[in-house]
């Protein structure tokens, strides 16, 4: 018989794992089934009760695949062999017969089976699955929670373009027009084809052509428009009945308009302009000012990016170089092109343009000023700032001119990188004169040169120096000195830090501490190619090392300008006699008379409107303050109908006296009147302040914070 406290041991373990696993199972599913209905719900818009069907189709899928009731107590004794190091591999033994077991398994079997007492009942790997289904259902629960404030945002606005279909739809028209048909040609520069609307308010482009095609259910005299209070148009009867009107117009200009049958007329409808903007330009690429060194390439590639709203129909690049110097200068402008074809006019380009400046007969020393302008298929144009590409003068960064100059005489250091440059460009001219070792020598010797260069400029930026470490130092030590012994003073003096007091000890302002910084950068880079053997690549940061210390020369010299001054003869007949009847005191005369204020007819509406709250009756006198208001209100209706449209028709309904004033109409204008006038301009006036000096609103106004 096999031993029943062992196999007991494996089914027990067998059971906990089988449980594990099936709970795997299960929130592998929901994990599953949950992604599944967030792509369903977003895509497809279908309920999220289908989520139970397919949590169940997952869930048998999985079960039917794995199959974890079939795992057998004998891969449990195979796992339990390798995680348990100590049974031997010998833990199978107890699921064997004992009559067929051998002298020595049977010894084996009696040492396992202590042992397998301490095995514990579940394991930590069983929840490796259960863990990596609880981060899937946690990624699964995240998708839906997105899916869901996706679908409920597209529901907003579907709501809102329904209300505004339905607010627009709605619109207030005569009895008597039956039907209306509006066809609107956008210009030809947009590219969009004809529309057709069966609505009156318009939101068109600029210079669109509007034809309206009004149809009455009766004959009628005479259908006109009535453009901003201003300008009359005639329609045309097309049929004999004249119950058919047409009319055509071009529209450049923001406003509203009224349509009158038979002198009854409707209410205002907006008519909004889409202007067309002018092309965005926006160069990525070079930097506004660009600085070409020697050694680089003498090119520069443009990177550009355009948009317009309709399409861009053209873009060139405005070039001019300027060659010389003082009155010699001379300027000779180039147009280039992008190479690219506008003919589709796409909305946006990105175009890239390489400039060879050789090509544009650019020497050392010459500047090219360049930008890019863009023209839209309304022929507006828009242009960028100047951009700025310096190619440097190897030459005049060499002369030495103003060094023998007894008045500003430079310190050597100023003449050492020019002298490392001029060696390099040497051993570049020797190089195939010489072997290859003594060619990397000089190059590595040039490398100490720009080294010790470096160092001497960084002391005065308070950089520490390789020649502070000295050996010899270390018997003067007083660290080491046994009576300073303890002495916390000496250890900090010794060890600490100091580069805050070195970098504040030099006279430098922040703006050259950064270009010197950006200078000793350059050494650097030029050290490590010359250590390397490649002279050739370390030019380039020589040169710019040595520009922006021509640049430090020039910004630490000092110009003071050498005038004269004649001052007139004293009359010593008046010299302190104290005669002043000849000096007159300035009188200073001005009338300054009251402006006009603009906004004095609808300050006045207020008042009526606020007592019009009150009594809901309007006088004569108050219907001549609201009728000058109205006037306004309507020159501001023309510039921006989608502001000022609705508080028009309020007041227009106020003064029709017909039925009873709304409160809300009385609100609407009084909002648009707010907008109306300008804030008043503050004068300063003398404040008077509490003898407590405001301490006692300061407590009140703690004393509610701290009760809230």
């Amino acid at each position: 018989m096999a031993n029943q406290a062992g196999i007991n041991k494996i089914s027990s373990i067998r059971n906990w794992y089988v449980t594990y696993q099936l709970l795997a199972d299960v929130l592998f599913a929901a994990a599953i089934s949950l992604a599944l209905m967030a792509l369903l719900v977003y895509i497809l818009h279908i309920s999220i009760l289908w989520i139970l069907p397919v949590f169940m189709l997952s869930l048998m899928a999985m079960l039917f695949v794995h199959k974890w009731w079939k795992t057998s107590e004998l891969s449990i004794a195979n796992f339990l062999n390798q995680q348990y190091p100590e049974l031997e591999e010998s833990s199978a033994l107890v699921l064997k017969n004992e009559a067929q077991l051998n002298l020595l398994e049977t010894l084996q079997l009696q040492k396992v089976q202590a042992r397998l007492q301490e095995v514990p009942q579940w394991h930590n790997s069983f929840l490796k699955r259960i863990k990596l289904a609880l981060a899937l259902l946690l990624f699964a629960s995240v998708l839906v929670w997105l899916s869901g404030r996706l679908v409920s945002l597209n529901v907003v606005k579907a709501e809102r373009s329904l209300s505004i279909e339905k607010n627009v739809i709605s619109e207030k028209i005569l009895p008597q027009i039956s039907a209306v048909d509006i066809v609107i040609n956008p210009p030809l520069y947009t590219g969009k084809p004809q529309r057709n609307q069966d609505r009156f308010t318009l939101n068109i482009e600029d210079g669109a052509t509007v034809t309206w095609k009004i149809s009455t259910n009766i004959p009628v005299k005479k259908v006109t428009l009535l453009f901003n209070d201003k300008e009359n148009i005639d329609l045309k009867y097309i049929n004999t009945d004249k119950t058919q009107w047409q009319i055509a117009r071009t529209i450049n200009k923001p406003g509203f308009y009224q349509v009158s049958v038979d002198g009854k007329l409707s209410d205002l409808y907006q008519l909004q302009i889409v202007p067309d903007q002018p092309p965005v330009i926006r160069i990525k690429s070079p930097k506004q000012y660009t600085y070409i060194d020697a050694g680089e390439a003498q090119r520069v590639n443009i990177d550009a990016a355009i948009n317009d709203d309709y399409g861009v129909s053209d873009a060139l690049i405005f070039a001019t170089v300027a060659k010389g110097s003082g009155e010699a200068v001379k300027f000779k402008e180039y147009k280039l092109d992008f190479g690219a074809s506008f003919n589709s006019h796409q909305p946006q380009y990105n175009l890239q343009k390489l400039v060879s400046l050789p090509a544009l007969n650019m020497e050392p020393g010459d500047e090219l000023y360049f930008y890019i302008q863009a023209t839209d298929t309304h022929q507006q144009q828009s242009r960028t700032d100047v951009y700025t590409v310096s190619i440097q003068d190897t030459a005049q960064l060499l002369s030495m001119d103003g060094m023998l100059s007894g008045v500003n005489q430079k310190p050597e250091f100023f003449r050492s990188e020019r002298q490392i440059i001029l060696d390099t460009e040497k051993l570049l001219k020797d190089r195939d004169s010489i072997t290859t070792a003594k060619f990397n020598d000089r190059s590595n010797d040039l490398g100490i040169d720009q080294k010790l260069l470096r160092l001497r400029y960084g002391k005065f930026l308070g950089e520490e120096s390789e020649s502070d470490i000295n050996p010899a130092d270390v018997k003067d030590d007083p660290v080491g000195d046994i009576k300073n012994y303890g002495n916390a003073a000496v250890i900090l003096d010794k060890y600490t830090d100091k580069h805050d007091n070195a970098e504040d000890a030099q006279f430098f302002d922040p703006e050259l501490k950064k270009q010197l910084k950006a200078t000793l950068t350059e050494m650097w880079k030029a050290e490590l190619q010359l250590r390397l053997y490649k002279p050739q690549d370390a030019l380039p940061f020589e040169y710019k090392a040595l520009r922006l210390l021509k640049d430090l020369q020039q910004k630490s010299r000092m110009y003071v300008a050498k005038t004269s001054y004649n001052p007139p003869a004293l009359k010593l007949e008046k010299r302190l006699s104290g005669d002043l009847s000849k000096i007159n005191q300035p009188v200073s005369k001005s009338d300054i008379k009251p402006g006009t204020d603009q906004y004095e007819n609808l300050k006045k509406a207020i008042q009526v409107l606020a007592q019009l709250k009150v009594t809901f009756q309007i006088t004569g006198t108050d219907e001549h303050v609201l009728a000058l208001a109205n006037q306004q209100l309507s020159l501001k209706a023309s510039a921006q109908p989608g502001v000022y449209l609705s508080a028009l028709s309020a007041m227009r309904r106020i003064l029709s006296k017909q039925g009873d004033v709304k409160l809300n109409d009385i609100s609407l204008v009084e909002k648009a009147i707010q907008k109306t006038i300008a804030p008043a301009a503050r004068t300063p006036v003398a404040t008077e302040s509490s003898a407590d000096m405001g301490l006692s609103a300061e407590y009140y106004k703690n004393l509610n914070r701290l009760n809230r």
